[in-house]
């Protein structure tokens, strides 16, 4: 998208209705109905049963603002301030990476790997919004959940998500957030039935980081200034000195890298090690079990 500056107002001319705006954007039509639903704190279906209302002056303004802020590229989800995920509708800031939906097959896996224990606890590396464990805490409301962030600006976030979404009477309790550089501040007695984590895997140089949404998302959130898997082997390092027996650990990886995954997941001594496709048909996630240490 290009640099884009609303035009003033005619003074002269009659009050705009949501019709006319979203009819006149440039903005694909479910972008523009997302601002202006925003801008006007109504409902979709508002914008049909009141699409003809003339609108105040001052929410045109602040709608073609935010259109032009679109046109020249800022992500729809950091200028309305929030993205739905599992459900749930998470605060977003450009401090944190947006949620996206292909990361639900995360948190899906997880639940799975955690089903049949009674009352598991969850670690998530890199919580960003908070998203994956908030949405873990909130399907298994018997979790204990911590989650972990080495940004204090996305753990403010995280917090305020917490504590907006779940339930403060939630049998696991509070997600525990902590400010830690992945395991470094986790508690050396802690052992978890799953590890989760979505890391910054995109390779420095990539090009995707200057385009779309992503120039606008935190860079470490994103990249690891390297080949892309320098967190992934951190994590995989550092995961069975904090894992159950039997715990699986899961994690988020670019579209090329499941193969190099699975291959640190083996090296490190994980069982029943696999990917995952999202509905692309994508191997997005890749993950296996921590078994007992043979005698």
């Amino acid at each position: 998208m290009t640099d884009a500056s609303p035009a003033p107002l005619d003074p002269t001319a009659p009050p705009a209705t949501a019709d006319a705006l979203l009819r006149a954007s440039p903005l694909p039509p479910l972008e523009a109905r997302i601002l202006l639903t925003h801008v006007l704190g109504w409902r979709r279906t508002q914008l049909i049963t009141r699409g003809d209302e003339p609108l105040e002056r001052a929410n045109v303004e602040r709608y073609r603002a935010l259109e032009a802020r679109r046109m020249a590229g800022e992500p729809v989800a950091q200028l309305v301030g929030a993205r739905e995920f599992f459900g749930l509708e998470f605060e977003v800031t450009p401090h944190v990476l947006i949620p996206r939906p292909e990361t639900e097959l995360l948190v899906e896996t997880a639940l799975t790997a955690i089903e049949p224990r009674p009352r598991p606890r969850v670690l998530d590396l890199g919580t960003g919004t908070g998203a994956i464990a908030v949405a873990i805490a909130s399907m298994r409301p018997d979790a204990q959940v911590w989650a972990l962030d080495r940004s204090a600006d996305a753990l403010s976030v995280a917090t305020r998500n917490g504590a907006r979404l779940l339930d403060p009477k939630r049998p696991g309790g509070a997600v525990t957030f902590l400010h830690s550089d992945w395991y470094g501040s986790l508690d050396a007695a802690l052992r978890f039935d799953a590890i989760v984590s979505n890391p910054p895997y995109i390779a420095s140089g990539d090009p995707h980081l200057s385009e779309g949404d992503l120039r606008f998302e935190p860079r470490g959130a994103l990249t690891d200034e390297a080949d892309g898997l320098s967190a992934i082997r951190a994590i995989v390092a550092g995961a069975p000195q904090h894992l159950a027996t039997e715990g699986a650990l899961w994690i988020e990886h670019g579209y090329d890298q499941a193969e190099a995954v699975r291959a640190l997941l083996s090296a490190q001594g994980f069982a029943e090690v696999r990917s995952e496709c999202d509905l692309a048909g994508i191997e997005r996630i890749s993950g296996g079990v921590l078994r007992a240490a043979e005698a």
